[in-house]
């Protein structure tokens, strides 16, 4: 068995397009706004984190996991040696040329997959961060360099306070979905907070449940409100796709915020399309 098959039916920017398209992602709104070889360069990376992410959450045995991990970690340091061995790789080698993507951001990738793939319940506010700089601030800071927004720490403080908003959004509308697969991500701090019990299965349904999440909530806001101030230090055409992928977010927690106790319903995508289109306008608007 192996995780990255070095063939398929498809060339590597048709691949990559596929992986993109079968995704269903919530971010193609937001990356189809781009120049086609920028738009071209962001579907690779959303393709190598789909795929990396789909072992993590996947049905493999641990160690297989583990396996499959370690092969993309392999290919990741072929990729910057120019001798990818897999589709998504050639169109990742083609984009970390061309924008000039750090290596150490997709280390940070495959770092946070492994700890997926580990189990997260209930970590401390520590491990929390990390894993939330892994698994969405790398791929925040490498989107920043693709988009052509890049500068310097202006950049890195918008990119990984709107990782951090969005991740925590995740956390906050799947915590039932995590509890499926033996997960919980809510930190330990709040759930002693809140009165919730650690263990996943118990936690999803405590009544308690809906304290931590606006606790964890508070957090996610603040984050959002630091994203779009230092939007402010910006163009507003190169962040346009971030804006873009932050609205439907953005839109989430407000539905969450108005009722801890409801779960968030699922938006279609001409919607989520809208509420990018409506935080890029309010952005634009306040500057």
């Amino acid at each position: 068995m192996t995780a990255i098959p070095a063939l398929t039916e498809f060339p590597p920017r048709q691949e990559v397009r596929r992986i993109v398209t079968e995704s269903g992602t919530s971010f193609a709104a937001g990356m189809r706004v781009l120049p086609r070889r920028r738009r071209e360069a962001i579907f690779a990376v959303y393709a190598f984190c789909r795929i990396v992410d789909d072992i993590a959450d996947g049905m493999m045995a641990p160690q297989d996991k583990v396996e499959a991990l370690a092969d993309w970690s392999d290919e990741v340091e072929r990729i910057f040696r120019r001798v990818p061995r897999t589709p998504v790789g050639e169109e990742l080698a083609r984009a970390v040329d061309r924008y000039a993507l750090p290596r150490h951001e997709f280390d940070l990738i495959l770092e946070g997959m492994r700890m997926d793939a580990e189990g997260m319940v209930a970590p401390d506010p520590v491990r929390l961060e990390r894993y939330v700089r892994c698994v969405a601030g790398a791929v925040g800071l490498l989107s920043m360099r693709v988009f052509g927004a890049w500068r310097g720490d202006a950049s890195r403080r918008f990119g990984l306070s709107l990782a951090r908003a969005m991740q925590i959004t995740n956390i906050l509308r799947d915590v039932e979905e995590d509890a499926g697969l033996g997960r919980l991500y809510l930190p330990s701090t709040v759930l002693q907070s809140a009165g919730v019990p650690s263990d996943p299965h118990l936690a999803w349904s405590h009544p308690a449940l809906p304290e931590a999440r606006r606790q964890l909530g508070q957090v996610a806001r603040a984050q959002f409100r630091r994203a779009q101030s230092a939007a402010r230090g910006h163009a507003w055409v190169r962040i346009l796709p971030a804006l873009m992928m932050m609205g439907p977010y953005d839109r989430l927690l407000s539905d969450m915020e108005a009722d801890w106790t409801r779960p968030p319903e699922r938006r279609p995508g001409w919607r989520k399309a809208a509420d990018g289109i409506t935080c890029a306008a309010r952005s634009l608007a306040g500057q």
